[in-house]
């Protein structure tokens, strides 16, 4: 291969467009299984999102896991950290989970677990793009892998998130509305909440195949905002298309994001004696988490962008929390991996334990004004921010900023995008740095 095909969180694109297509999943699948069943007997789940091209997908993936001797057992549509707990619980070799998360319909990917449920290191991804330079084979037909579908593994998932919360808690008399993005966790995420007692409302629990994220979900929470009022909710919970990622809304009809969510469950671990510990965050976590985690006594330190990195820090650090503000919640010492499920239910019990609304559970958390933007750019390459032109502005508009504030450029690990945060002391002149630097881009990015 000439080129890396993996990037933050796995494998992603346009599908029918490499390397999401027919003829590379096949050989993809092919190679993981010779990866992963090169010492022994191998056995592989594979889950995926509501996208009309997992059908496509998962029947190609299955051929080539098979045709190099692998066992495969399908879960059908899943959220990705349930394909993760079930791969660890279920022994398997690997797990594989078929999504673009947050991405529109058209576009899909493949992320990978190992045995323990943790996403691959970079000397796993390295060897199965070196097994793809290989010729394509097919083992002997008496030693083809089998392939087998697991009816309960709905059941065992949603036993396991009810497990998180202490079972002496219930959620009676709570009024939820929940968005699950026309996704993975359309018929696992309201099921949990009604189980635990609360009355849910739910939305986005309608998959068609290609209303995944769209208007919906933790990208797009406006509805549940409108939702919440008009049902006059105690909270809302916005998941995205694979269930890895919560977004919140409190019962004024406010965004409470992942940083805030963060912090809520930072402040409940404080209170149970249970942090165990610090808080990782990214680049682009709000300076106001840093500040009120301060003055809580609690350390805090930032990974690059991506759940892989807060995850590799946290086990660096020793610690059990972590996440992005885009609602990557990493609760580890509970979930391998990021959870939206799990993490939102730490929040509700929060607020059930401590009596209080969720807007009052953010009291102590003041953001600094903060832009996101992000513009296109076709045809990206690795070195594109380091353009002169790009590299000047960087350095200019850092010193307008006059030490007050932060400037972050980056290249989406998982989008044609570039993403820019202007963090300062008033929305009106970051915000004016951030469309300066945007247009910049897109006069140099090309």
């Amino acid at each position: 291969m000439s080129r890396s095909i993996f990037g933050t969180d796995g494998i992603r694109g346009r599908v029918g467009q490499f390397p999401i297509t027919p003829d590379f999943c096949l050989r993809l699948g092919w190679a993981v299984g010779k990866v992963f069943g090169k010492e022994k007997d191998c056995h592989v789940l594979i889950g995926k999102d509501t996208r009309i091209s997992g059908y496509m997908m998962e029947s190609v993936l299955e051929s080539g896991l098979s045709s190099a001797g692998v066992d495969v057992t399908l879960l059908s549509v899943m959220p990705t950290p349930a394909i993760a707990y079930l791969t660890r619980t279920l022994r398997a070799d690997a797990g594989i989970v078929i999504s673009a998360s947050h991405n529109p319909y058209y576009d899909n990917g493949i992320k990978f677990f190992d045995g323990f449920g943790n996403k691959l290191n970079d000397a796993t991804e390295k060897e199965i793009e070196f097994a793809l330079d290989g010729d394509l084979t097919c083992v002997d037909s008496k030693d083809l892998g089998k392939v087998s579908r697991l009816e309960a593994s709905n059941g065992r998932y949603i036993e396991f998130c009810k497990a998180t919360v202490d079972r002496a808690l219930s959620f009676n008399g709570l009024k939820l509305v929940v968005d699950c993005a026309n996704g993975a966790n359309y018929h696992v995420g309201p099921k949990i909440f009604e189980e635990l007692g609360a009355e849910v409302i739910s939305i986005g629990v309608d998959p068609n195949g290609t209303n995944i994220n769209y208007q919906c979900g933790s990208t797009y929470p406006a509805m549940l905002s409108e939702e919440v009022i008009k049902q006059n909710a105690d909270a809302g919970i916005a998941f995205d298309g694979d269930g890895d990622r919560v977004i919140m809304v409190n019962e004024l009809g406010e965004i409470v994001d992942g940083d805030e969510i963060l912090y809520i469950i930072a402040c409940d671990r404080l209170r149970k004696n249970t942090l165990g510990g610090g808080i990782v965050g990214t680049m682009m976590t709000n300076q106001g988490l840093e500040r009120a985690l301060s003055s809580l006594g609690v350390p805090f330190v930032r990974a690059d962008v991506g759940d892989r990195y807060v995850l590799e820090l946290l086990r660096e650090q020793g610690w059990s929390l972590g996440g992005e503000t885009s609602g990557h919640i990493i609760c580890h010492d509970i979930s391998a991996t990021g959870d939206g499920i799990v993490a939102a239910l730490q929040v509700v019990a929060s607020m059930v334990v401590e009596g209080k609304r969720l807007s009052q559970l953010t009291e102590g958390f003041i953001k600094s004004p903060q832009v996101l933007k992000n513009v296109a750019c076709e045809g990206l390459t690795e070195n594109i921010l380091d353009s002169k032109y790009i590299a000047e502005a960087l350095d200019s508009k850092t010193h307008d900023l006059a030490g007050k504030g932060r400037i972050v450029l980056r290249k989406s690990g998982t989008e044609s995008v570039i993403r820019i945060m202007v963090e300062g002391e008033d929305m009106e002149s970051i915000t004016s740095v951030a469309d300066d630097l945007a247009k910049t881009i897109q006069e140099n990015a090309g």
